[in-house]
């Protein structure tokens, strides 16, 4: 049996991004051919989102922007990671917007707290994923296990905290019936 086909343009060129963002899909729609286009858009919020509000603003810009420069696609995702300070700590967390022509999907990942060192550099206007290399010795991170795998030692790795999201976001387009102007992929 042919799988059907859908084209999802991922806001982002980052691989991590894009592999979590096919693997989502995947996941939550096995029957689906998940065909990704990665895409350079602006997030119009600051490099380092620095509040949940901020963060969730810069995914559902990407989603925006992604639409507007592919309108021929069937889905579009924004995943923007950001931090907050929470007490006397920064914590850290994602943002993951799903859209398609007639439904919208929002979901956040797991949130975990950045070690002061971290948290010091990020507070001084550093990116997190530079602030992560400068202390941990690492190479661009983001664009591999990220701040969450460099702490755990890949026991989680960006992607996977990331996908979690993305199915998560996915559910009004799996329960349409329950998320009455959402539609299922296909």
């Amino acid at each position: 049996m042919l799988k059907k086909e859908i084209n999802l343009i991922v806001a982002s060129t980052n691989p991590v991004k894009v592999a979590a963002a096919v693997e989502g899909f995947r996941q939550l729609f096995p029957e689906l051919d998940v065909t990704a286009l990665p895409l350079s858009v602006a997030s119009e919020v600051a490099d380092q989102p620095m509040t949940d509000a901020e963060t969730l603003q810069g995914a559902l810009n990407r989603v925006a922007n992604a639409a507007l420069a592919k309108p021929e696609a069937d889905y579009w995702i924004g995943l923007e990671g950001g931090v907050a300070p929470l007490g006397e700590e920064l914590a850290a967390f994602a943002w993951i917007v799903v859209r398609s022509k007639t439904g919208l999907g929002k979901a956040r990942t797991g949130t975990f707290f950045l070690p002061p060192a971290v948290s010091e550099l990020v507070l001084q206007g550093i990116e997190l994923g530079t602030a992560d290399d400068m202390i941990f010795g690492s190479k661009n991170s983001k664009q591999a296990g990220g701040a969450i795998g460099l702490l755990s030692q890949n026991a989680i790795t960006r992607k996977q905290l990331y996908q979690q999201a993305v199915v998560l976001a996915l559910l009004p387009f799996k329960n349409p019936a329950l998320y009455k102007t959402h539609r299922q992929p296909g």
